[in-house]
């Protein structure tokens, strides 16, 4: 593309900015766009990847069709197949008639997919019949059905992580990554910046009826130097913050007013070392923290196992646990306690001599080892790794917040 028919595809869209890494993603969508191949729009949450889409389809062929964008993450997951393939009337509760799905309706057109990372296992083994095929069934039918839609899916995050970690299908990965445009982070672009925030104070000039926010040098410095992890969107807020509180009204004295970098810092969040961008490259969970969650869960089960079994013998054997200096277990049971044991103190079976400490296993000993203390052991220690916060907390354990909230009750 020449310079000027960059441009021009730059005000048509309202796009801003004349960083390489933008221009380049621009051409590859105009150039991709004539042809039927899926592509994969990536980027961090914020930098614009919806335009995208937008200028493929306007570009290509099926611009006399149908466009749709469809968010994957904000659909329940109960509905998003009836969203995207249709319903026969009766499938479900609540289906009182027939319904096209997007890909039916979308036939001859484009399809945008964002947050195509959200989609379900299921609804992603349907998607790539789908993008193979052109073949897909209704909720509640056994009729195959044709269609022949464009699709461009988007994401913020590692696909290949979500792949390697079970969440998504490799196959349908690389269906959809037939060709992959990177929409930079704005902190990439930091020559964009300020030329963003003077297009932003402009429209807000103009739709409330007040002067220009012009910053100062030095507060263009600062505009730079911010991480911006919400991308354009936050600049955006930031923008129509100021032209709202510290501009006043338009006179005949001035259309300008003028913001220094003093006043610009109170409109800037604080640098927070934990509150990181959701960048594309680093999505990951932290190896840390993953092993040692899945090795504490593993001791947990083994555990439980391990007291259930304890409390079975103690029943069969009708002796009341706080008179029990000793407890046998059947041999049938010795391979599983010895394997389940392996490398840790375990309670005396038949034939072995009883070490002084191991005779005060009581029951108060089995209550400190019980499920529930080494659960509540595990809320703690996640608790204190995210600082009291609760939402992290629960994210981290798997459970609901409600559910955390419960625990911690039943603790106090």
């Amino acid at each position: 593309m020449t310079s000027q028919e960059l441009q021009s595809l730059k005000n048509k869209y309202d796009i801003i900015g004349n960083d390489p890494a933008l221009n380049r993603a621009l051409e590859i969508a105009v150039a991709v766009a004539p042809t039927d191949i899926t592509v994969l729009v990536t980027g961090e949450s914020g930098v614009g990847k919806e335009n995208i889409p937008q200028i493929i389809h306007q570009n290509s062929t099926r611009k006399r069709g149908k466009y749709f964008a469809v968010n994957c993450g904000a659909i329940p997951e109960g509905t998003i197949d009836s969203e995207l393939f249709g319903h026969e009337k009766g499938s479900f509760t609540g289906a009182n008639e027939m319904r096209k799905g997007y890909f039916e309706e979308a036939d001859g057109g484009t399809l945008f997919l964002d947050e195509i990372g959200e989609l379900p296992l299921p609804s992603q083994a349907k998607l790539l019949r789908v993008l193979q095929s052109g073949e897909f069934i209704r909720v509640g039918s056994s009729k195959v059905l044709k269609t022949d839609v464009r699709v461009v899916a988007a994401t913020n995050v590692n696909l290949m992580y979500a792949v390697s970690k079970g969440k998504f299908r490799e196959d349908l990965y690389y269906r959809l990554n037939a060709v992959s445009i990177i929409m930079p982070s704005l902190r990439e672009r930091p020559g964009d910046i300020n030329l963003l925030f003077r297009k932003f104070a402009s429209d807000f000039a103009a739709k409330y009826g007040v002067c220009k926010a012009t910053l100062t040098e030095e507060a263009s410095i600062m505009l730079r130097k911010y991480r911006w992890p919400g991308n354009i969107r936050q600049l955006k807020n930031v923008a129509e913050t100021i032209s709202a509180l510290e501009s006043s009204k338009v006179s005949a004295v001035s259309d300008k007013c003028m913001v220094d970098a003093d006043v610009l810092a109170g409109y800037i969040p604080r640098e927070e070392p934990d509150l990181l961008p959701a960048r594309v490259a680093s999505y990951q969970e932290p190896a840390e923290s993953a092993g040692e969650r899945e090795a504490i869960i593993r001791t947990l089960l083994q555990l439980k196992q391990d007291v259930d079994y304890l409390k079975e013998v103690v029943l069969k054997s009708g002796v009341p646990r706080s008179s029990a200096p000793a407890i046998a277990a059947p041999s049938a049971h010795d391979d599983r306690m010895d394997e389940g044991w392996a490398g840790h103190a375990r309670p005396d079976v038949v034939g072995r001599q009883e070490d002084p400490e191991e005779q005060e296993f009581e029951e108060s000993s089995s209550e400190d080892l019980s499920i529930k203390s080494a659960n509540m052991e595990l809320i703690e220690k996640v608790l204190r790794k995210h600082g009291g916060n609760r939402k992290a907390a629960a994210a981290e354990l798997g459970i609901s917040e409600r559910t955390l909230y419960r625990k911690i009750k039943q603790k106090i």
